[in-house]
This record gives structure tokens, C-alpha cells and sequence, in this order.
């Protein structure tokens, strides 16, 4: 005697649909604040993009993403020297590198001491007012303010890198507040941050925040120190701290920012999905026709 047993067809795709459910784990998006704490007046150092009259500087601090993240907007807090009023801010942009050896020449050149966790050679991203993909704004801080030493002019390749820093400066503290009009869309992965700001008759110097980071800073490890180039030294990167000031101990610094965004969590296969799996496919062997033999008794 032949018996065939069939499932129901909306048990079985109910089943499907439970195995498909449970096999990827639904993505969840949330907030992404950081924060590398308050303005500590320790350094001030220039960061002004090429465009702008002199020799550009790039001035680089790290952060680090644990998962897909889009950033939407940042903050940074510096200084504009020169009596320079806002309205004297013609220009905004912020690049984001990833660490050496990505994106980069191998080998280093040697004009500096290290090139160990600088930033790489030749930005991953840029955005900017030029380019219709960045907005900002400012605000007064304050008045006048003084940072405690500077790197502006004294930027210079190996063997003479070691400056002491240009002194102390003073000019107005001002908050930038921008937004990606195209966000950065990034991977997990650690990251440098690169504002540059261009100043007609002053200049703009990125202030520093306490390393390692204190509250209410969101503390990360390795919190990298602060870096610096100009066209002396491209495509290498000197430390602010370590190579420039010099000592000993060499400070180190952190630069003063924020970053806001959203993370996404990549979808992982999950264990209930594969049991719904084997579930559906011993449901088909059930519905598979079988044979029975009978006999006289």
C-alpha cells in the first residue's frame, strides 16, 4: 500500500518564514555620540586647507567605530588669531584618513621619525563647503584665550623636527558646528579627524583636550596622540607632542571634538534559524511518499 503525507502549505511557509526570520538577526540602528572632552589650553596647532594664502597644514586626532557608522555631524573648538572676526571664516572642510600603511606608499619616505599609528599618506573622504557637501556655523567662546604653546611655522622634516613648539598664542575660542550634507559612511575601523578651516587675515589653530581623555570625554583604547603635517614633510606625518615639543618625558596631546552619527550593526547568522531549518527539511522528508508492503497472516 502506497500513503503519501503531506504538510499543509501554510504551515510550510509559515516554517520558512520563521527559519529566514531567525537565520539573520534583524540590524539595529542607534546614536553615535563621541566626545574627546573640554578644551585644556595646552596646545593650539594650525590646521588650514590648501586653498588658503601660506602653506597648509593638517592637523590629525583618531577616533574609533566598533561598527558601520554614518556621521552626520562633528564640533571642534579653536582658536582664530590675527583680530580675525567670524565673518573672516571663508572656508571649511574635514577629511577623514584611515592609519598607516592603508592608503599609503610602502615604504615611508623617512623624513620623520615614525610613521607607527599616523595617519595614512592620502585622505579616505573629504567634505566641504566648496564642494556643496558640508554646512557649518559658529559661535563665540570666548573673547580671548590663551593656549599654553603652539605649532604653526615649526614643522619640519627629520633631523630637525624638534622645535620646542612656537609659544604660546591668544585669540578669540570659537566653536565650529558642521554638518555632512552627505554623511561619512563608515566602516568598523579607527580613523583620524582633520578639520581645516581657512581664515581671511588670521588663521585658525585646533585647541587640544586632555589625553589619555577624561569625562565627560568618551574614553577609547588606543587613544592615539594628536599629528601634524605640512607640504615640508607630505605625504609623512610628525606627533605634535612627542616629535615636535620633544622632552622628557614629550607631552601628548588630544584635539578638541565631537562626532554624531548612527551605527548600524551588521545582520550574524543566528542558532534558532539553522534548528527551524532542520525542522523544514524533516517536515519535507515526512511529506516524501513512502511504501508499505502488507502480507497474509
Amino acid at each position: 500500500m502506497i500513503r503519501a503525507i503531506r504538510a499543509p502549505r501554510h504551515a510550510v511557509l509559515k516554517l520558512i518564514g520563521l527559519g529566514l526570520a531567525l537565520q539573520c538577526g534583524a540590524a539595529q540602528a542607534g546614536p553615535y555620540v563621541f566626545d574627546t572632552g573640554n578644551v585644556d589650553g595646552r596646545m593650539a596647532a594650525a590646521s588650514r586647507p590648501g586653498t588658503s594664502p601660506g602653506m597648509e597644514r593638517e592637523t590629525a586626532d583618531d577616533f574609533l567605530l566598533s561598527t558601520q557608522t554614518k556621521i552626520t555631524s562633528a564640533t571642534f573648538t579653536g582658536l582664530l588669531t590675527g583680530s580675525a572676526p567670524l565673518s573672516a571664516v571663508s572656508n571649511v572642510q574635514v577629511e577623514i584618513y584611515r592609519i598607516f600603511p592603508n592608503d599609503s606608499g610602502i615604504p615611508p619616505s623617512g623624513h620623520v621619525p615614525t610613521r607607527t599609528n599616523s595617519p595614512a599618506d592620502v585622505a579616505l573622504a573629504t567634505r566641504g563647503v566648496g564642494a556643496g557637501n558640508l554646512t557649518f556655523s559658529t559661535s563665540v567662546l570666548s573673547g580671548s584665550f590663551t593656549a599654553a604653546n603652539s605649532v604653526v611655522n615649526g614643522v619640519h622634516p627629520s633631523p630637525n623636527q624638534t622645535t620646542g613648539g612656537d609659544g604660546a598664542v591668544t585669540g578669540t575660542e570659537v566653536l565650529f558646528t558642521v554638518d555632512f550634507v552627505t554623511p561619512f559612511d563608515l566602516a568598523a575601523d579607527h580613523y583620524f579627524f582633520v578639520p581645516q578651516v581657512e581664515v581671511d587675515g588670521g588663521d585658525f589653530l585646533w585647541l587640544s583636550a586632555a589625553r589619555p581623555i577624561a569625562p565627560p570625554g568618551t574614553a577609547f583604547f588606543p587613544d592615539l596622540q594628536s599629528w601634524i603635517r605640512n607640504g615640508e614633510v607630505a605625504p609623512d606625518w610628525l606627533r605634535i607632542g612627542t616629535d615636535i615639543v620633544g622632552g622628557t618625558p614629550a607631552p601628548t596631546f588630544n584635539q578638541a571634538f565631537t562626532l554624531t552619527g548612527e551605527t548600524t550593526a551588521i545582520s550574524e547568522p543566528l542558532a534558532p534559524g539553522l534548528i527551524a531549518i532542520g525542522l523544514l527539511a524533516l517536515l519535507h522528508r515526512r511529506a516524501a511518499p513512502s511504501t508499505r508492503r502488507g502480507g497474509s497472516r
